[in-house]
């Protein structure tokens, strides 16, 4: 009779991504949004492990269209510390990424403090669920301003850096399995991720006689702490739907330290000929 190994319960779970290269980054700086918790903290972390110092920005404030409550100053500053204690120089401050003038005047003034920037993670984002006919006004704004706009203001500001520089560079842009897939109440949210993908590709194009890389990550489930307490609500008795929220891999949720470890080898230059990709950091989930 055949053994199904899956009912075992002997299957070790996978260790978190390996350590840190202290050398990866070091002499270069990296600029992170929605910077004070989860995976935009993982990586800032995981850049000034490798030897970057830091530029991290967070809006640092609740927002009225989400469930859940946002990142605060206390939270950004103590990400801060944890980068001097790893020996790095850091830039932190609480900006709102859809407010384009405060944005470029942060970056501008930390890359005259720092020396140079190399490295862009787009990453502040937000996310509220309802079926898509019922979306209304406030929340679709916000959530494509933040997600997309603010995306689009990231690289607005960083890109004439770069190019001023002149010594090429890596921009990634934090996307969703939402952006590859119509995942059910997640129609805002989608089209903005989906957006992100074509400016990512836009970007791309356009870069690269500048040997600056451009390239998208899709997470999928990732435990930061954070709860869509009306997406859990809706699918609670929504097989149909329900299903398209699964994974077929052992481990159910993805760490944000496993996203970071993504992004610090995909802005590296061991990636250095990796650009206008969609990488899915997803246990398998755009597989099916």
């Amino acid at each position: 009779m055949a053994t199904d190994y899956r009912s075992r319960g002997d299957i070790p779970p996978a260790p978190l991504p390996a350590a840190p290269n202290a050398a990866r980054y070091t002499g270069k700086v990296a600029f992170v949004t929605g910077a004070a918790r989860g995976q935009g903290r993982a990586e800032v972390l995981r850049f000034a492990a490798e030897g970057a110092d830091i530029v991290a920005v967070d809006i640092c404030q609740d927002l009225p269209t989400t469930s859940y409550p946002g990142a605060t100053v206390a939270e950004l500053e103590e990400v801060a510390h944890e980068v001097e204690a790893l020996g790095r120089r850091v830039v932190a401050s609480p900006v709102d990424v859809r407010d384009f003038g405060a944005l470029a005047k942060v970056l501008d003034g930390a890359v005259s403090e720092l020396g140079r920037l190399d490295v862009v993670v787009a990453n502040a984002g937000m996310t509220s669920a309802a079926l898509t006919w019922e979306i209304d006004a406030e929340h679709w704004r916000d959530t494509i301003d933040i997600n997309l706009t603010g995306a689009f203001h990231t690289v607005k500001a960083a890109v004439p850096i770069l190019l001023e520089q002149g010594t090429g560079g890596s921009i990634v842009f934090t996307s969703s399995v939402a952006g590859l897939r119509g995942l059910p109440y997640l129609a805002d949210y989608s089209a903005a991720k989906h957006g992100v993908v074509g400016l990512a590709k836009v970007l791309a194009n356009e870069l690269a006689p500048y040997r600056i890389r451009v390239n998208t990550v899709h997470p999928w489930g990732v435990d930061t702490g954070l709860k869509v307490n009306e997406l859990h609500s809706l699918l609670q008795g929504q097989a149909e739907y329900s299903s398209m929220y699964g994974s077929t891999w052992p481990d159910q949720i993805s760490e944000s330290e496993d996203i970071a470890a993504a992004i610090a080898w995909l802005a590296s230059d061991e990636a250095r000929h990796v650009t206008g990709i969609q990488l899915p950091i997803d246990r398998g989930r755009t597989n099916w």
